[in-house]
């Protein structure tokens, strides 16, 4: 199959064709001029790397009902709030349920990896990894201990299992914590990542030691806060659906203008379902609402490739020949590819080279 429109990756925006032998790019190139004369089928469409889900909480996806008007501490704050109540009186056979169904849908809408905050200790961890199994998508799990203090032998048996540490925030998790946790993780390899001023501002020199690997959501930091995230080089996981729903919002034009790292997430599964692409629409178009607006390209490479050079696969981002990625193509118009990609982009435009998966016939 060859996909002839525009190509969105890691290095860039680009008009072009994509030869594809299964679900691999063996041949990419100017429109016109692919080596086949005519012989291969021909679609019209955008060509991008498949998206990542920067930040969930896909244990409360078992929870299907209207999250109560209140402070975002009150619902999802540790250890009262209604998340973890609704966590603990949960039995794991359920919840192991609801995070296969979480990720059964991500797959289907060609999400290939995600990054998770799984509460619960260990058993959190191996729930999660239970859900995962057979799921077609990369699941990245942040654990958090339980013991306070640190207990050393739990910690580093929840480091075995899972790729790194996931903390509340600095509000709630001391220095020595935070320290003892960033130090081991550092020391194995592993993430170290923690909310950050989400509900009030937290100082910056606070959350920023010991240096995080990733923070999520920052919508109450100065710009003298943001500035000194870009010079720390952090990356950034925003969350703007999430963040709406409790009357705040991330300044995406000022993340842009500085040049952050930035990530999209769709934070916790009680609240919002875990779709990239609805995140992708109500970021730009709540950006518009602020008259704060944000580029389409950025809000692309939140989705398709900042996330991938994170997890340090940054060939995962890249269209072309050899390259380990497995693109998606999506029919939609190509004039102004970015724009598409973040505004009109739904699984039903999906096309998945070398599945038997054809997609919508007509040529938009």
């Amino acid at each position: 199959m060859i996909v002839e429109g525009a190509i969105v990756d890691r290095d860039g925006i680009r008009t072009g064709y994509v030869r594809f032998r299964g679900p691999r790019v063996i041949e990419v190139g100017a429109i016109g001029t692919d080596s086949t004369r005519g012989r291969v089928r021909r679609i019209h469409g955008i060509v991008v790397p498949p998206p990542v889900n920067s930040h969930t909480h896909l244990g409360d996806s078992v929870s299907s009902r209207e999250p109560p008007l209140g402070p975002v501490g009150d619902i999802v704050g540790s250890p009262t709030g209604l998340k973890f109540r609704l966590l603990s009186e949960t039995p794991r056979a359920r919840k192991v349920r609801a995070m296969r169904s979480a990720l059964a849908r991500m797959r289907r809408a060609a999400v290939a990896a995600t990054v998770d905050f799984r509460e619960e200790g260990l058993d959190g961890v191996r729930q999660l990894r239970e859900a995962s199994t057979g799921s077609g998508v990369d699941v990245r799990i942040l654990g958090r201990p339980l013991a306070r203090p640190v207990d050393p032998v739990e910690l580093d048996r929840l480091l075995k299992e899972c790729d790194g540490i996931g903390l509340s925030s600095s509000r709630e998790e001391g220095p020595e914590v935070r320290a003892t946790i960033a130090r081991r993780c550092r020391t194995l390899g592993k993430r170290y990542a923690l909310h950050a001023s989400e509900e009030v501002r937290e100082p910056v020199d606070r959350y920023l030691s010991p240096k995080p690997d990733l923070l999520v959501h920052l919508v109450k930091a100065t710009p003298d806060d943001l500035e000194a995230v870009g010079a720390a080089g952090v990356a950034v996981a925003v969350c703007p659906r999430s963040n709406a729903l409790f009357g705040r919002r991330p300044d995406l034009a000022r993340f842009e203008k500085l040049g952050l790292r930035m990530l999209l997430g769709t934070d916790n599964a009680m609240f919002h379902a875990p779709s990239i692409f609805r995140e992708l629409e109500f970021a730009y178009v709540s950006s518009r609402l602020m008259e704060r607006p944000v580029s389409p390209a950025y809000l692309a490479r939140a989705a398709f490739v900042t996330p991938w050079e994170w997890l340090g696969e940054p060939r995962k981002a890249e269209i072309a020949p050899g390259s380990p990625a497995t693109p998606i193509v999506l029919r939609l118009p190509t004039d102004d590819p970015a724009y598409q990609l973040v505004t009109r982009a739904t699984e039903h435009v999906i096309v998945r080279p070398g599945t038997d998966r054809p997609g919508p016939s007509s040529r938009p």
